[in-house]
């Protein structure tokens, strides 16, 4: 058993760090990012346990001078029906110049991984390729590229390249499932396009690919003084989504967000909404301050 496609956000826009490791530390301004999605609110299993998925996604980045880059950290809960994912990940990011403004950001991660299979019903009893109430922690790679501009960003990330495998124990612990950790890819580009006078429009772009799917986002926000935003996103063979947020503070420090998710494929087995709360706060960029050495007269003698 390959496992599922990780866990989606309608906020990718403002998730880079969920994308790609090369985006620790490119805005070179530290960065703290949360979100929390419920996916098909309502849903609710007919036998069983399961249930509607839920995702809480915690974010760290800095720029790191002393390290020509940044560096990140991503924490992430994720449960989905008898299913309980726990990820730690530490990321790094070499940075190069580009032009006056754009910036290259080469990234590498090192991700700890818990799978917490729950109580599964089998059709045969004991049957041991079905797990039980079991769980297994492997440790994982991946790799990825961050281009930042003023008005441009493109990135992308693969993950899982070591293929970890995960092994649970059946109901009579007398043989395991397995579950194979699978290479994910995700590509993402956004625009920002001045239109007039305190408005600025940014079309986006998620594609994402697994060993057994290919899937897509496409949308496209608009912000009004640098301050409110308003988008709209179509996600292949799932929903349409509305987002909407406001940056408060001194120098819009805290940016909150919040998107609807109408669900447009396959409706008899989904709940037909999901939701999205997002929190960013940025901190100023890191100023460095030189102190010239003092030069004085009267250290200055003469035989």
């Amino acid at each position: 058993m390959v496992a599922q496609q990780q866990p989606q956000f309608t906020h990718y826009g403002f998730n880079g760090m969920h994308i790609s490791p090369a985006y620790a530390g490119i805005t070179n301004r530290p960065e703290f990012t949360s979100i929390y999605r419920y996916q098909w609110l309502g849903y609710d299993a007919s036998f069983d346990d399961g249930g509607a998925p839920q995702t809480l996604l915690l974010t760290a980045n800095t720029p790191v001078r002393l390290l020509h880059g940044g560096v990140g950290l991503n924490l992430m809960r994720d449960q989905i029906g008898n299913t309980t994912m726990l990820s730690a990940a530490v990321s790094y990011s070499y940075h190069i110049a580009i032009g006056e403004t754009g910036r290259l950001g080469i990234g590498v991660q090192g991700n700890v991984n818990n799978y917490k299979k729950g109580n599964y019903r089998a059709i045969d009893d004991n049957d041991p390729s079905v797990p039980f109430n079991s769980s297994d922690t492997k440790f994982d790679l991946g790799a990825g590229l961050w281009y930042e501009s003023a008005a441009f960003y493109a990135g992308g990330g693969i993950t899982n390249l070591l293929h970890a495998e995960y092994e649970f124990a059946d109901s009579t612990n007398t043989g395991k499932g397995t579950l194979l950790g699978e290479n994910h890819i995700y590509v993402t580009a956004g625009y920002n396009l001045p239109v007039s006078t305190g408005l600025t429009i940014t079309p986006t772009l998620l594609l994402k690919h697994d060993t057994e799917s290919f899937s897509f986002d496409v949308g496209g926000r608009a912000t009004f003084m640098e301050k409110y935003w308003a988008g709209l996103n179509y996600r292949h063979q799932e929903a349409v989504s509305a987002l909407v947020g406001v940056s408060l503070f001194q120098d819009n420090a805290l940016r909150v967000g919040y998107a609807l998710d109408v669900t447009t494929f396959n409706e008899a087995a989904k709940a037909a909404t999901s939701h999205e709360v997002m929190l960013n706060y940025r901190l100023p960029e890191p100023v460095i301050r030189f102190k010239p050495p003092v030069r004085t007269p009267r250290y200055y003698f003469t035989k």
